[in-house]
């Protein structure tokens, strides 16, 4: 791992794979590190020509946090009283556009899943021209439009604790709620990459900022709508934290887009998806599965 001057901040980045196959830029979800894609993903795509960069967002792991800013009204936010968010998501694309010019890569295949999708959207609509192609995972052009399930509000909402283990348990209630109810639940895994996720940059504040950044950035249809690159766009429709609805949306406003929708995923990346969705993937980048 290694760490990059991007937008004004320092993040951190990995990269994986042969520099000379196709570049690929990987953005993660909300309050994820790069340490949160599963490996099965990574050496997937690696093994299918792409060169893979992860990175970990603002706010989170061990690029640049914003503690200085405070903790957001959240709840202001989502009732439409008040509150405001120190960035927005189009802050967090420019990010990932100044990690890809810092490595002087020029343009790049995107993917994020859930606010990482978010992200990987406002990308495309802001840096057409470092765009490849779009896979949007899990997400949604706006959050008004995919409300979550009252089970997925209540754990994500849960007030964070600070001891490790407790942490980590904390972390896996989560994402057995939100996980796919037609596919394994991956506890070893999960365990294994929560430890680590707490071992280099537990801060649930900053996660916190990042759902500040959700509900305060404009829906992004319009710009969608606007874009020319392959887009796929993927979704479990068992989804209950980012629902069905998030999916559909992004697929109507992007007229061209390939849309999978996975019988039984819910918000996560089972294994056993992972080979029909990485083929799709170098699909849409002309890479042959």
């Amino acid at each position: 791992m290694a760490t990059i001057a991007s937008n004004g901040i320092t993040l951190t980045y990995e990269t994986t794979g042969d520099p000379s196959g196709e570049p690929l830029l990987l953005i993660h979800g909300l309050g994820a590190q790069m340490t949160d894609w599963p490996d099965y993903v990574l050496s997937g795509l690696v093994d299918r020509g792409f060169f893979v960069i992860s990175f970990d967002n603002r706010d989170v792991g061990q690029s640049t946090w914003f503690d200085e800013h405070g903790e957001p009204d959240v709840a202001g936010l989502l009732f439409g009283t008040g509150g405001s968010a120190p960035y927005l998501l189009a802050d967090m694309a420019a990010d990932a556009a100044g990690l890809l010019a810092a490595l002087g890569i020029e343009s790049a295949h995107i993917l994020g899943v859930s606010m990482g999708g978010m992200i990987a959207q406002q990308f495309a609509i802001d840096f057409p021209s470092a765009t490849r192609t779009l896979t949007s995972i899990m997400s949604t052009p706006d959050p008004a439009v995919s409300p979550p399930a009252d089970e997925a509000v209540g754990a994500l909402m849960a007030p964070p604790v600070a001891e490790r283990e407790a942490a980590i348990e904390q972390s896996i209630v989560t994402s057995r709620v939100i996980a796919s109810p037609g596919f394994a639940f991956d506890e070893q895994g999960i365990r294994a990459r929560a430890e680590v996720h707490f071992d280099r940059g537990f801060h649930p504040q900053g996660t916190t900022r990042q759902l500040a950044a959700i509900l305060a950035s404009p829906d992004r249809r319009p710009g969608l709508a606007g874009l020319t690159v392959p887009v796929l766009v993927v979704h479990g429709d068992a989804d209950i934290l980012v629902i069905p609805a998030g999916g559909e949306a992004t697929n109507e406003a992007i007229a061209h887009a390939e849309h999978w929708v996975i019988e039984g995923m819910g918000h996560d990346l089972p294994i056993e998806v992972a080979p029909e969705l990485l083929d799709k993937v170098a699909s849409l980048a002309g890479l042959s599965a």
